[in-house]
């Protein structure tokens, strides 16, 4: 303990210090108190007042984020800064990322009561949305997660929340038996990852990804180990991520799942994962030395495998949250170009293209729940004859595959362009044969994709039902939700400098 006493107001000072660069989180914080303490004081039937409280907090939080990137800016250049012990780091993608995360969060907090599954839960949905603002919190950390500790603790974190997600309506058996797998599955990757970091510490005697003796010892150390210990990290970061062959778990969990909770779990964990990636490979990239373990190499072989897999098995889904599913695998495998880049533009390709993506994902998941809701439509088949039941739902639908297809004149598509445009400029660098490969499975597997997207279109207008359907609810809430996030996907497309250039 007096060996401690020197170094602590050293410490304490770093902390104080450290506070400014992460004020969204501790709004965060606060917030989760709120809605808790207003979950405990209201009862069950505080879900309205618990709903707005976290709408607007996170609108707030969405403002404070966007005012840290003068933190980031020196004299006009962009710096990344470690703080709280260089445990975290903000840089401007971090900044990014939060951006996308929280806008797709606070879309997420106004879809969660309007699908009629999870809105019918016995118990109310007041303790959902602190499950979910401490999920957001757990997301931050991930993409500013600059230490394996706080890595590990950061993903923890969101897996909990995760898991309670899952499983917070159980109206059947599947849904448990999902919510149960996805436990397990968890749970053995985490201990996978851990096992990982471990063996990095035992090979260094650090955990800091930036500075420290982490780098300077894996280069001192046989290649074949610490191989191994990489690809056991990546793993628990796979997980997140959904990449092959750390997929296992999506479909069964996504389809058991409440479909707003499965519009979550395709986007937000997915995106902090990006993020991390991002944090984890930098010191490595940029290690001038590094040739132990080839991440340029195993992140292609990845992307390739997975883009085929998820495309290819989506395309004998019926189930439309099923379909879903495997093509946010194939999207995850795509999404990988803008790592392998390794450089500035890759990454701003990447952060339009997860924005976007999130955006069209999300909506096509609200337009699940509507036709659920109308017309109790959970399978492609029961989508027949619908489109001129329900036509601007319909409309809608079309767009938003359009969109994830990757088709003009839509968001999906520039945000395709982007990362093709990228990875192309890359190649002309260094002709490395896996770019050229990683480019034509993009492209062959968004041909593929068109196989299963349309579908939902061909089953809306040109099948017929002979069961006319009968309408239960309205549901106009999600519609004007799916209208608004479409035709901003279109407005994207058109102008995608009105975003990109910030980014």
């Amino acid at each position: 303990m007096q060996e401690l006493l020197p170094t602590l107001p050293a410490y304490l000072n770093d902390v104080f210090d450290s506070i400014r660069y992460f004020m969204p989180e501790v709004y965060l914080s606060a917030l989760f108190l709120v809605i808790l303490i207003t979950d405990l004081l209201f009862g069950k039937n505080s879900f309205l007042l618990c709903k707005i409280i976290a709408c607007g907090g996170v609108f707030m939080i969405i403002l404070s984020g966007l005012l840290q990137i003068p933190l980031v800016q020196v004299h006009g250049e962009v710096h990344q800064q470690l703080f709280f012990n260089a445990m975290l780091v903000l840089s401007r993608t971090a900044i990014n990322f939060k951006f996308v995360i929280d806008v797709l969060a606070l879309v997420l907090l106004l879809y969660f009561d309007w699908d009629d599954n999870l809105e019918a839960h016995p118990k109310g949905l007041s303790d959902l949305y602190a499950i979910v603002i401490a999920a957001v919190f757990g997301l931050h950390l991930m993409v500013m997660a600059a230490n394996l500790l706080s890595v590990y603790l950061a993903i923890e974190m969101v897996s909990l929340a995760s898991y309670l997600l899952v499983a917070y309506r159980s109206e059947n058996s599947f849904t448990a038996e999902a919510g149960l797998k996805y436990v397990l599955f968890g749970a053995a990757s985490s201990a996978i990852m851990l096992y990982g970091i471990s063996l990095l510490y035992s090979f260094t005697g650090s955990l800091g990804l930036f500075g420290g003796n982490l780098l300077p010892g894996l280069l001192q150390v046989n290649p074949v180990p610490v191989s191994f210990a990489l690809v056991l990290v990546m793993a628990g970061i796979g997980f997140k991520l959904s990449f092959v062959p750390m997929h296992f778990w999506v479909p069964d969990i996504y389809e058991g799942a409440a479909t707003p909770v499965t519009a979550f779990l395709s986007t937000l964990p997915k995106i902090a994962g990006f993020g991390l990636l991002i944090n984890f490979l930098t010191p490595f990239i940029i290690q001038a030395h590094w040739s132990a373990f080839d991440f340029r190499l195993f992140l292609s072989v990845i992307g390739i495998i997975t883009m085929i897999a998820g495309n290819f098995a989506a395309v004998l889904q019926t189930n439309v949250k099923r379909m879903l599913a495997y093509s946010s695998i194939g999207h995850t495998g795509f999404a990988l170009m803008g790592i392998i880049t390794f450089n500035a533009q890759g990454l701003t390709a990447l952060t339009y293209y997860l924005l976007v993506y999130g955006m069209a994902n999300v909506a096509a998941l609200v337009l699940a729940s509507y036709f659920a809701n109308t017309a109790n439509a959970e399978d492609v088949n029961d989508y027949k004859g619908l489109g001129f039941t329900y036509p601007a739902a319909s409309v809608f639908f079309v767009i938003l595959l359009i969109s994830l297809t990757g088709l003009p004149v839509t968001a999906g598509f520039t945000g395709k362009l982007f990362l093709f445009s990228t990875v192309y400029s890359e190649y002309q660098q260094n002709h490395d044969l896996w770019l050229l490969l990683l480019m034509i499975t993009g492209a062959l597997t968004t041909v593929v994709s068109l196989f299963y997207y349309i579908k939902i279109p061909l089953n809306l207008f040109i099948k017929r039902s002979e069961i006319i359907p009968v309408q239960r609810n309205n549901s106009y809430n999600l519609l004007i939700l799916a209208a608004i996030i479409t035709l901003l996907l279109v407005f994207l497309g058109v102008y995608p400098d009105s975003i990109y250039k910030y980014l």
